[in-house]
């Protein structure tokens, strides 16, 4: 299996300056790279220009301008024109789909922020011993850069990227590794519903807070953003400014991350089957249709779109994409299964008589079946419901 490692890097400031002018260059390479494509297929007869041609031309390009393309790794500057490659390659697959588009846009050099190395030891190596409390990785054109490393790498390095985050310096390995050894069988059970209130209610009865992080940080968000529009463009105020925001963005990431692994990592390790929704968030965060006023051309009428845009702001802020995505890979890891299940009327039906009813649910946290009178918390009986929905599932695959 494959597992990736990020550790913070302490460069030198010369160091620093380097890191920075290799990005320039590589974000150079890869916007020259669309341009080609794009004036190709517009005054070349609609031409196609491929991944293998514009490699094949990497060498004319380096021996032209050795000072900024002939002192970077080749086979980075290859992963460069890969990722455009990957751009145009995501950009006909949604043109088929029916999806928007979305053509590969130029970018600038502050948003170009990760150089990869898809091979250790070609352009790049990673210095590390057991035992050594120093560790380095050493980049062509860098020198050798201090790393702190937090904890060992196991398995061999295949892959080495170098990321920019504000100020600070990442270097991100992805290391092949033999499968770890299941964690011994728990006997139990559990399916998890999704919420705002409670981040997740657990088939048991038990919840787990939402710990609302971006809302927290609202009102530090809004200052800094303030300051940052009042701010002239191109200005040096300006660009701290944009650090400001960029930080404390970072801050609420870094904080949602720990708590989704932490979450996560507890159910893997006491239950051998999970259950959860199957949930299509990105349909979920879109907004409501305008709604014409058929009595006035041209007005609209009320169509709770204030009241969706908090919903959404609030879904945005619970992270269940990152969370779920985080579950599954822990327990693949840990040798535990997880199962994704049909979210439909899971809070409307009663798990004793399975009566299904909008009238089951009055309000946002009672469920009170219509049919049989039973009362419980409305995600409680979610999170059964999703659990025995899961192992039907289960059942079925098995047969």
């Amino acid at each position: 299996m494959i597992r990736a490692y990020k550790f913070l890097m302490r460069p030198t400031v010369g160091q620093q300056g380097a890191l920075a002018g290799m990005l320039r260059d590589h974000c150079s390479l890869y916007n020259a790279a669309l341009q080609e494509r794009r004036d190709a297929y517009r005054h070349v007869s609609k031409t196609t220009v491929r991944y293998g041609q514009q490699s094949a031309q990497l060498k004319e390009i380096r021996a032209f301008d050795p000072e900024c393309q002939g002192r970077w790794s080749f086979s980075s500057q290859q992963a460069t024109l890969r990722r455009l490659d990957r751009a145009f390659a995501a950009f006909f697959r949604r043109v088929k789909s029916g999806d928007t588009p979305g053509y590969p846009r130029f970018r600038s050099s502050q948003r170009f922020d990760t150089v990869e190395w898809p091979k250790d030891g070609d352009g790049c190596r990673w210095d590390s011993t057991p035992h050594d409390p120093v560790t380095r990785v050493r980049l062509q054109g860098i020198g050798h850069v201090r790393v702190h490393r937090h904890r060992p790498v196991v398995g061999g390095v295949k892959t080495v990227s170098v990321k920019r985050e504000g100020r600070r310096w990442y270097v991100v390995l992805t290391a092949e590794q033999a499968r770890p050894d299941p964690l011994p069988a728990t006997g139990s059970a559990v399916g998890i519903d999704m919420g705002i209130a409670s981040f997740l209610a657990d088939s048991d009865g038990g919840f787990v807070p939402n710990p609302r992080h971006g809302h927290k940080a609202t009102t530090k968000l809004e200052a800094a953003q303030q300051a940052l529009s009042r701010c002239e463009r191109g200005s040096k105020r300006r660009r701290k400014a944009v650090e400001t925001v960029a930080r404390l963005h970072r801050k609420v990431r870094r904080r949602r991350l720990d708590h989704a692994h932490k979450t996560a990592l507890d159910l893997v390790r006491e239950h051998d089957f999970i259950a959860h929704e199957d949930l299509t968030i990105r349909n979920m965060l879109r907004a409501p249709a305008p709604k014409p006023d058929p009595e006035r051309p041209g007005a609209f009428l009320s169509n709770g779109a204030a009241a969706k845009a908090g919903l959404n702001k609030s879904i945005s802020d619970a992270g269940w994409g990152v969370f779920l995505t985080i579950l599954t890979a822990k327990a693949e890891c840990a040798g535990r299964e997880t199962m994704a299940v049909d979210p439909r009327n899971t809070s409307r039906q009663c798990p004793r008589c399975r009566h299904t009813a909008k009238e089951n649910r009055p309000t946002q946290a009672i469920f009170h079946c219509t049919g049989c009178g039973h009362r419980a918390h409305a995600d409680t009986v979610a999170a059964v419901n999703v659990l025995r929905a899961g192992l039907a599932r289960r059942e079925a695959r098995k047969g």
